[in-house]
């Protein structure tokens, strides 16, 4: 009996699987258009965008994006291309895979690619930053588009 209720309290922690909040429509709808969610409801289950290594939400393609929580737990990411959407933030700072980051056509004023030291290459033109510091990307990037 004692090992039944063990198992009954434990069943529900086995069952759920890690999700990761998504709180943009824009962004979610994105992510349900690539086949990587099936509801919209600010969440995705973790396992199936931590091994995503190309991530493609265009604005033109998927329709505005404001806001990209949720991408930190795409942690192999090696390419995203969020240009043309209405950011005004990114954080791609637990992005550690990423080699190819394409940013331009946001509202952008602030960018820190300190963190991410295998970036290739950089596009993040008509954006509205005042600075950018890629003194930490040095040793592989070769292309970088203001």
């Amino acid at each position: 009996m004692k090992k039944l209720l063990l198992i009954l309290l434990c069943l529900p922690f086995i069952t759920l699987a890690q999700l990761t909040y998504v709180p943009d429509d824009g962004f979610e709808a994105a992510l349900i258009n690539l086949g990587l969610d099936n509801a919209l409801d600010d969440y995705v289950i973790t396992s199936t965008i931590d091994t995503v290594t190309t991530l493609d939400v265009f604005g033109g393609m998927q329709g505005a994006i404001n806001d990209l929580t949720g991408i930190e737990d795409f942690t192999n990411l090696t390419n995203l291309n969020c240009g043309g959407n209405q950011l005004t933030s990114l954080d791609v700072s637990t992005n550690l895979a990423l080699e190819y980051l394409y940013c331009n056509d946001n509202l952008l004023t602030n960018l820190d690619v300190s963190q991410n030291i295998v970036l290739t290459q950089l596009s993040c033109g008509t954006n509205q930053l005042t600075s950018l510091d890629v003194s930490t990307n040095t040793a592989n990037l070769f292309e970088l588009c203001l």
